[in-house]
């Protein structure tokens, strides 16, 4: 049997400290905390490369005195608890002693401190656990901690951490929660010698918010508060109209300490129900306040996990919560309703005065409006033609003679198909015509077969979601916009070189939370690829000059942060498979609508269409597109056969 040895001490502390520290951000989070607990109002953290190299955190509290500076970085020694009996009543953010010796053990750490007591203030060196110096040193009231070369001496550590910009992104975040805690606290926070945050520290929630994450995101939330039971419930919530795609951007603090609760998740979303879309979001920025004795926050180092006594208290503390803030009523944002007309482009009547005659061609494919690499050729004989579809009062107009515009190309050329349709109904102001320019050896993935009219016949549609047809001696039953999304993703994987982005008259910018916004930095590439040209606009604020043709302007927004979620869920994705997943998110969001008006005349395209692609039967998601029925199915159903 192996001898059971005592862990030197140096090697038990770095055992532990594994639990406490894990990346720069952590380091950030146990210092901001017990400066905190010190009772500073003003802190400032500076950090570089990501805070790997070093932080240096500085605050006006009250500071330890030279008799307690040893102590304090002795494992398990505070200032905080002193019994067994104030485990059960903690309201400061740190008490298991362990932090400043976790830190120490792992990196070179610089402390100058003074008290009000003391005339002199105290410096003192440690690196890795051992004491290098300690000395008196003219300072302010207050602590000042410098943490420099974090690992420095385990290298199997240091190869899991990030890059730079990753890991100064992860402390971001961890400031923005401690702020959003203490609002009463004045944060700055600088990242490579640049001021990047600035909190005022006027004790205002939404202040802080607004400083932290800007106009756009404050504008759009409600004051939220319940009181009962012994617990009060006071912060934001989100607007039903500025719901998210995740749960990024929930916080929820205990006693003003960030906390991880599935619980609050689920009241937030049930408190929301009926108000916003099934996969949305709402965000939030609440504090729970409670019986320190109701709740046990000693579960993990890390101290972001706790127990509650009683679930059911906080699922109804925070439902209500929201129940009162959603009562206040919220003015929904006007959504523009993209026709499903604009993929065909196409009036049901075309004006008596224009005859255009042009080569048979196959039906319209839904997909047309997704554009290929083009050029333009000007036709100098097409005046400009104003077509107007609205009924107005009669008036005398000459009439002008009638003009014949004939579109042809021999067979054996690679291709000039010229879009009269385009010119004359579409886009009557324009002079121009676009011609498909196509590779000789380009291949198209989906199969067609030849649509025969005289077998189909549409009957309509059911719940403004499901068209119902006849085709080939079969009742067919179509998703709309399962059918479409995947119609929509098929070519966006068919045309991804080719692709031709809109500019957006006004550049939209994307607030996200600090890990959502790192991720996107990380993926700017990609996100070019798939048609965004999106970068970083600062401050967790990403700003997009041009996206999909697919998309709508009023649903960049959306589609950013869809995607940028699924880039911190999905880390390890090789790239092919997070461009697959963008093309989904663009294809989804791109896709008519169940529950959208759709005319006859876009109902019998959209049908046959799909049932000349037989390779489509399922959406991206793995539904099927459409249900197939025959006569003798459906007779069988009611006791016929």
């Amino acid at each position: 049997m192996p001898k059971i040895n005592v862990l030197p001490k140096q090697l038990a502390e770095l055992i532990a400290a594994g639990e406490v520290v894990e990346r720069p951000a952590s380091v950030v989070k146990e210092l901001l905390e017990n400066s905190i607990d010190a009772g500073a109002d003003n802190i400032t953290v500076e950090i570089k490369n990501g805070g790997i190299s070093y932080i240096r955190i500085t605050d006006n509290g009250c500071g330890i005195s030279r008799e307690d500076i040893r102590n304090a970085f002795v494992s398990h020694a505070t200032s905080k608890i002193s019994t067994s009996e104030d485990l059960e009543s903690i309201l400061t953010l740190g008490f298991r002693g362990e932090a400043l010796a976790s830190v120490s053990a792992v990196a070179r750490v610089e402390v100058m401190t003074k008290t009000a007591e003391d005339e002199i203030g105290t410096r003192y060196v440690i690196e890795s656990g051992e004491e290098v110096s300690l000395d008196d040193a003219g300072c302010p009231c207050g602590t000042t901690i410098i943490v420099r070369d974090l690992f420095y001496k385990t290298p199997a550590r240091m190869k899991f951490l990030k890059k730079d910009v990753t890991e100064a992104n992860a402390v971001a975040g961890v400031v923005d929660r401690i702020a959003l805690s203490h609002p009463e606290v004045s944060i700055r926070f600088f990242r490579e010698g640049k001021q990047v945050l600035i909190t005022s520290g006027n004790g205002d929630l939404l202040t802080c918010i607004r400083e932290i994450f800007g106009k756009d995101f404050s504008s759009d939330l409600i004051y939220a508060e319940y009181s009962g039971q012994g617990i009060e419930v006071s912060g934001y919530v989100s607007k039903p109209s500025a719901s998210r795609p995740n749960r990024n951007m929930q916080f929820f603090f205990l006693n003003n300490r960030l906390i991880k609760t599935g619980t609050g998740s689920a009241a937030l979303s049930e408190g929301y129900k009926n108000s916003i879309m099934v996969g949305k979001f709402p965000s939030c920025v609440l504090n729970i306040k409670i019986n320190p004795s109701l709740v046990d926050v000693n579960v993990h180092p890390a101290k972001t996990e706790v127990r509650f006594s009683d679930e059911r208290l906080i699922f109804n503390a925070v439902f209500y919560a929201c129940k009162n803030a959603l009562a206040k009523g919220d003015t929904p944002k006007q959504v523009k309703r993209e026709p499903f007309t604009d993929f065909y482009k196409a009036p049901e009547k075309a004006p008596e005065q224009l005859k255009i005659t042009q080569k048979p061609a196959p039906v319209a494919d839904i997909w047309q409006h997704i554009p290929q690499k083009t050029e333009s050729v000007p036709v100098r004989d097409v005046p400009e033609v104003k077509i107007n579809f609205v009924e107005t009062k009669p008036v005398d107009v000459k009439p002008e003679p009638v003009r014949t515009v004939t579109a042809s190309a021999p067979l054996d050329e690679p291709v000039k198909e010229e879009k009269t349709e385009d010119i004359l109904l579409n886009r009557p102001s324009k002079t121009e015509i676009k011609q498909e320019v196509v590779s000789e050896t380009k291949t198209v993935e989906l199969s067609k077969t030849d649509f025969n009219d005289e077998e189909f016949h549409l009957v309509g549609e059911a719940f403004k979601t499901y068209i119902i047809c006849e085709y080939k001696g079969k009742m067919v039953i179509i998703d709309k916009h399962a059918a479409h999304e995947r119609i929509i993703y098929e070519k966006l994987k068919r045309d991804n070189s080719e692709r031709t982005p809109q500019l957006l008259l006004l550049p939209v910018t994307v607030t996200l939370s600090k890990e959502e916004y790192s991720a996107v930095l990380e993926n700017l590439s990609l996100l070019s690829e798939a048609g965004f040209d999106a970068e970083d606009f600062g401050n967790g604020c990403i700003i997009v000059r041009e996206c999909p043709m697919e998309i709508s302007a009023d649903d960049v927004q959306d589609v950013i942060c869809e995607i940028a979620g699924r880039f911190v869920e999905k880390k390890q994705d090789v790239m092919f498979e997070k461009l697959d997943w963008i093309f989904h998110s663009v294809a989804c969001r791109s896709a008519i609508k169940a529950g959208n008006f759709t005319s006859h005349l876009e109902m019998e395209r959209f049908a046959k269409q799909l049932l000349s692609m037989p390779d489509i039967r399922y959406c991206p998601h793995g539904r099927p597109v459409l249900i197939e029925m025959t006569q003798r199915e459906l007779e069988k159903n009611f006791g016929r056969v």
